[in-house]
């Protein structure tokens, strides 16, 4: 059975009530626990840590000025992630670092293939590991070899953690496109990750060599 998008939890309604009432300084107790989610979500898209900083931030300032217009209908996590998605993509356009994702569609379509190398699965990454510095910049560089359509759907799911429905909701998907979408990322984040999880960078393909050259030197 589908997951189905939940609407916001009773204290977290009050708490928008609150605010919408004019309790301003309670937003920051609202956005708080979303924040990480929206940098990282802003980050894999623009991969530039300031742009992403000051993006985040827009994001956060515009939800907070358009909060009356959340009808509680879906989570808040929910409805913030989609203003933050749409304001790096419009400074993605604005940057012309590409043109609304039209040389990604090209490349490859809905239904393209990865051959996974046979490791184990990505789902078997202790989470701790990712935590080190080393494979945090590792997890940058790998989310950098993806499409952004496949980056969008792997933060969402993998790194934020939302529900499959709800990644189909905040991307405008049907929840077959996400898990397609997010199997595939997951394959190719696995394979780009793995040589770092045991120390042997210093080995393995030329692909696994760029990533290593990229994150270290």
């Amino acid at each position: 059975m589908a997951d189905i998008p939940q609407p916001a939890s009773q204290n977290e309604q009050d708490l928008i009530c609150r605010i919408k009432g004019g309790e301003k300084e309670l937003f920051y107790d609202l956005i708080r626990p979303y924040q990480r989610t929206v940098y990282m979500m802003v980050l894999s898209l623009l991969q530039n840590e300031a742009d992403a900083e000051e993006v985040a931030q827009q994001a956060i300032m515009k939800a907070l000025a358009n909060l009356t217009q959340f009808r509680f209908q879906s989570k808040f996590s929910t409805w913030l992630v989609q203003i933050a998605l749409n304001e790096a993509k419009m400074r993605r356009r604005k940057d012309r670092k590409d043109l609304h994702d039209s040389i990604d569609e090209e490349k490859e379509g809905e239904e393209g293939h990865y051959a996974p190398i046979d490791l184990a699965d990505w789902r078997e990454i202790p989470s701790e590991a990712l935590e080190r510095k080393e494979l945090r910049a590792a997890l940058l560089s790998g989310l950098a070899s993806l499409q952004a359509k496949s980056r969008e759907v792997f933060v969402l799911r993998d790194v934020a953690e939302f529900s499959t429905a709800e990644v189909a909701v905040v991307l405008n998907l049907t929840e077959a496109t996400v898990k397609t979408r997010l199997s595939r990322s997951r394959l190719q984040m696995r394979d780009a990750l793995a040589p770092g999880l045991d120390g042997s960078w210093g080995s393995g393909t030329s692909k696994y060599q760029a990533v290593r050259r990229a994150t270290f030197y």
